[in-house]
Formats: structure tokens, sequence, C-alpha cells
């Protein structure tokens, strides 16, 4: 796979509008260095492929810094702004070493950057802290020989581990003086809620923190940050004491606990403003989100104004302004300023717009499910209908910008995502829901949405598609082999589809995942990886179906889709697989174009309209 050069590409005023969306140039937010604020790092896809770029807003200058072919999005500028740190995988399959390179060296195609830290063999990253004195980093890994360890490294010292475990865990912080490091581990064995340590650079223990309900259910904790002082020893964590995630803030010196006690709906969490006096807060409610000002001295709580929709990230600056990635479902993202301005407008054509989403809520046998529902502009029922199925499972759809759906809706296609249990934002139940009988639970919200979206007249029943990537992909065959006579056809990105040899070769945090989900291993409960399995029912599928993977994936590797496809190819079933050079999804523009279109002219040619 090679980089997509602009002389080769259709011209604008020739593309669909779905292919507009994909090329438009995109930016994410931001990343800042603490003592030296002018230099920034943001990802974008300006050259067709998603890659690092440096920003010096003193001058002005932006410079891509990373060149590989399959793109390179994980990165971090150190506190002092002379160094980038990018980790460098092999073609997507998030098995690699950090590396590093000065903030003002010129790329040159071809060189390759030294490692950040000599020593430390290859292995999927689990955090990263770098400190305020320009030589101390600390460098989470995970392997399946060794579990998870953590390591401080010091420029011109020897590497010292100070953390190791079976069990998932990663680097959270690293304190403002470089004293402190927040770890957020799972020893109790649930990979869903963990627990936190703080240790010193030495390894040894300075305070722990397990939250329980009632002595036996595990309530998550994650790390928010330091503050961002010297010798404070005031930790910003997330909690789910009230069933839902609040800030706090823990002095793991003294172990006082200060609860804000927000009075907010939904999901709510935190960072520091850079002089530690306020907290900026993120607030999620029903797949939109805003900004808040928390005034730790006064308990003041301020709206930080922003149109509505939802905020992908935001961060406070040094003068007290904040900048934030904001979209909606009909307005693509940008990068905005609490000053008005938009803070990254890349050059090129702009991405068009799409058409709003509207809430529809179902009810469902574990309670209301919320979905979201796109369709084209004066159409009437009953559509093609596509059920876009989220990732994750712990993540939710929201009123975002997103070009996939779009390209759908361009295509006469009315789009529904369904925010089934096990999503995020409508409170720690409902997250939680899906143990034991995993995949199962989240049909049964999809099959009540669909039921609605059939008698709403919404959707025609004879021509509804089940799709999704990831965990989405993962719901989309089991549900045509579960559900086999409610949908027309089934079009999976990157899926789990043999959940047995899904777990025995997938990354080890993912294995951490599964056995918390399902409750032990396959040889420990394998009637529940049966009951999950898309494999086990994929004999009673009956429709057309699609599967693209990547050949380096990580985390839906390529052996256990290969088993489904065998099994389907065996009986002659109507499907077709797509297998592309990379890991969970593509970086290159091209490439994500591609899938797209062998998509939609799968489901023309096995549907039609």
């Amino acid at each position: 796979m090679t980089e997509s050069t602009r002389s080769t590409e259709p011209q604008q005023a020739d593309m669909p509008e779905w292919e507009k969306r994909f090329r438009a140039p995109r930016v994410s937010l931001p990343d800042w260095a603490e003592d030296a604020p002018h230099r920034s790092l943001f990802v974008s896809n300006a050259t067709g492929t998603y890659e690092l770029y440096a920003w010096d807003r003193a001058t002005g200058e932006q410079r891509q810094v990373t060149h590989r072919a399959n793109g390179t999005t994980d990165g971090v500028l150190s506190p002092d702004g002379e160094w980038i740190w990018w980790f460098d995988d092999k073609d997507g399959d998030e098995f690699g070493v950090w590396r590093r390179r000065p903030f003002g060296a010129e790329l040159v195609v071809g060189d390759v950057d030294d490692p950040a830290v000599p020593g430390l063999d290859p292995s999927y990253p689990a955090g990263l802290a770098i400190g305020r004195d320009g030589r101390t980093s600390v460098v989470g890994r995970s392997t399946d020989e060794d579990g998870s360890t953590i390591h401080v490294a010091r420029a011109g010292d020897a590497t010292v581990e100070i953390y190791r475990h079976r069990e998932s865990a990663g680097v959270g912080d690293l304190s403002h003086d470089g004293s402190l490091i927040a770890v957020e581990h799972t020893e109790h064995g649930d990979a869903m809620h963990s627990a936190l340590k703080v240790l010193r650079p030495d390894g040894s223990a300075v305070a722990e923190l397990d939250d329980t309900e009632g002595g036996t259910v595990e309530l998550g904790l994650e790390v928010l940050g330091f503050a961002p002082v010297d010798g404070d020893s005031r930790l910003l964590i997330g909690h789910q004491r009230r069933g839902r995630w609040e800030p706090l803030v823990w002095d793991v010196a003294t172990g006082e606990q200060t609860d804000l006690g927000l009075d907010l709906p939904g999901d709510v969490a935190a960072e520091w403003y850079p002089d530690g006096s306020a907290l900026l807060i993120a607030h999620s409610f029903e797949a939109r989100s805003d900004l808040w000002r928390y005034d730790l001295a006064s308990g003041e709580l301020t709206r930080v104004p922003t149109p509505p929709g939802t905020v992908s990230g935001a961060t406070a600056r040094p003068d007290g302004t904040v900048e934030y990635l904001w979209s909606s479902a009909a307005e693509p993202s940008t990068v905005r300023s609490t000053t008005g301005e938009i803070v990254l407008d890349p050059p090129g054509q702009k991405s068009p717009g799409s058409v709003p989403v509207e809430d529809v809520w179902v009810e469902g046998p574990g309670g209301r499910v919320h979905a979201l529902i796109q369709k084209p502009a004066d159409a009437t029922g009953p559509l093609p209908t596509v059920f876009e199925i989220h990732g994750g499972p712990t993540w939710h759809d929201s009123d975002s910008f997103a070009a996939g759906p779009a390209a759908w809706v361009d295509h006469g296609y009315a789009v529904v995502r369904v925010n089934y249990r096990g999503s995020t934002g409508y409170g720690r139940a409902w997250t939680d829901a899906l143990k034991h009988r995993v995949g199962l639970i989240e049909l049964e919200d999809i099959a009540a949405v669909r039921a609605w979206a059939v008698t709403s007249g919404l959707a025609d029943p004879d021509r509804l598609i089940l799709t999704g990537g990831s965990w989405g992909g993962y719901l989309t065959l089991l549900g045509v082999g579960t559900q086999p006579d409610a949908w027309a056809l089934g079009i999976a990105a990157v899926p789990v589809a043999d959940y047995v040899t899904a777990y025995h070769d997938e990354m080890e945090a993912l294995k951490a995942m599964d056995r918390t989900l399902l409750g032990g291993t396959p040889e420990e409960v394998p009637e529940r990886f049966e009951a999950s399995s898309p494999l086990t029912y994929v004999d009673a599928v009956k429709v057309p179906v699609y599967i693209s993977a990547g050949v380096n994936d990580p985390r839906c590797p390529i052996r256990q889709i290969d088993n489904y496809v065998t099994r389907l190819a065996a009986r002659e079933a109507v499907h077709e697989v797509y297998r592309y050079d990379a890991g969970h999804g593509s970086l290159v523009v091209d490439e994500r174009i591609k899938q797209v279109r062998l998509e939609l002219d799968f489901a023309e040619r096995h549907l039609g309209k």
C-alpha cells in the first residue's frame, strides 16, 4: 500500500459528495507543550494519509513529522516542547516501540528516528508520561509473555522496571515535579473497572484506591491528571460511586478526597486549568456534550459556550481560553476557541455537511434504548435502512459528524444508530449490563429499535442492512446468525467472527477484557464463548454477507475471520471478503474510500433500492 498521490485523484468537481467528505482535510485537537505552549502537535490527513504534524504558533509554521505507508496517529509532545515522541508499529499491528525526534527537525523520508527508550523491546503500548526535566519518562508496556510492565527511564541511566502484573495495567500520569506516578490497574481481574496505585519513581508505594460497592461489585476509577503545580500531590480522578462517571480530587499524600458533587446529568470528566485553580469539565448526556469551568476555591460552575452537538476533546490554554474539537451530525468537525476563532483551518476543499440526527427512545427488554436517526431530506418511508452499529462495546454514538453514515444517506438510505446496553453515557448499570450474555444482550436492544423502525414506517422490512466495525462488526455477524429473518444483508468490518480463536490470537489487554465480559477463558466457560460466538450460528445465516479485515489486526485477528469465511464457503453461502494490508482499520484516505465504495456496491448489487 502506498501513500496516495494528488495527481491520480479525481478532480473535486467530479467527486460525489460522500467521497469529498473523506478527502476533505481534517485535523485533531492540538496538544501543546506545558512549558512551551506555543509548540503544538496534531494529526492531519493533508497528504492523504493520517500523520503527525508539528505547529509552532509563534511563527505559524506547520510541518509534517512522520511519514509511513500506513500512517501514524499516536504521538506525544514533551512538556518542554523539545521532543516529539511517536509510536512505531508494523503496518498497524500496534506492536512496536516509541521513537522520538527534535521538535524543529526537518522530516527526511526514509530516515528512521532513534528509539526513545533504548533497550525496551517491542510491545503493545500501555501509557506514556514524560517528565518536565527533559530526561525522565515513564513507559507502560504489554506483551503476551510479560503481561503489563511499567518502566522509568532517565537519559544516561539504566531503565528501571517499577511494576509488573499479569493483568492489564498502564501509566496514568506523572506528577508535575516528577516525584509521583499514577497507575491504572486491574489486578483484581475486572478489566472493565480499574483500580489505582500511586508509586514513587523507585517503585515504592505511596497510595492505593480500589472502589467497590457493597464490598463485592467493582466500580471504575480512572486517572485524569496530577495538579499542574510543583509539590502538589492532588490527583484528579474519575469515579462511579453514584452510578455514573464523575470527577473528584484525591490528595495522595494525605488521603483526603474532595468530591465535587456536580449537579449535571450524565457522565462528567475533567482536566486541570494550567494554573491548578480550576477544572475544565466535559459533560456528556444523551449523545451530546458541552463544557463547564469549575472554580476549586468557590465551587462555582460556569458554562463554557459551545454550539449544540458534540465536543470530542477540549483543553484549557494558559491565557484561560479553551480550545475544543466540535462537530454535529450535520456539520463537519472544527477546532474552535472560546475567543470565537477557528484554531486550525487546514487548506483545501471543505467537507460537505450532512443531515441532522433525530432522537428516538424505544422501550427495550432492559430499559429505554436511545437511537439516532438520519434520513435523506424530505424522504418518506418506508426506506431502505442501515443499522450502523458502533464499536467498543464501551463507546456510544453521538450527535457528531461521521462520513460513513452520511455516505449511506447520500445513497438514499435511512441510517439508525443504537446505543445498546454496553454503551457509555447512560450510567454504569447500562454499560455493565452485557456481562456473560455478551452480544446477545446488545442484539435484544437492536431488535427493539428495529421493530420500532418498521412499525413507525421509517424502514422497509425487506431492505434492512446490519453493519458495523469492530464490536459493531461482531454484532453484525452474530445478528445475521441469531436473527436470520430480521436482516437482508450483513456488512461487517474488522469483526470478531470466531470468539474462541479471536481470544487466543488477540492482544493481551483484550484477553483480559474478554475474561471480564464472559467470566473466564474459553476453557473455563466454554458454553458462554459458544453462545456469544458468530461461528456458532454461521450455518443459520441466510443473507449475503460482506466482510473486510486488516491482515495485521491485533484486536480482531485474521485467522478467526478466515475460520468463519471457510464455514460460509463450505455451504456456498453468498459472501464476499476484502482483506487489506493494515491493522484495525486504515489511516490511508484512498483505502477508506475504497472500503466504503465496496460496501455501497455490495448493498446495491444484493439489495437494490
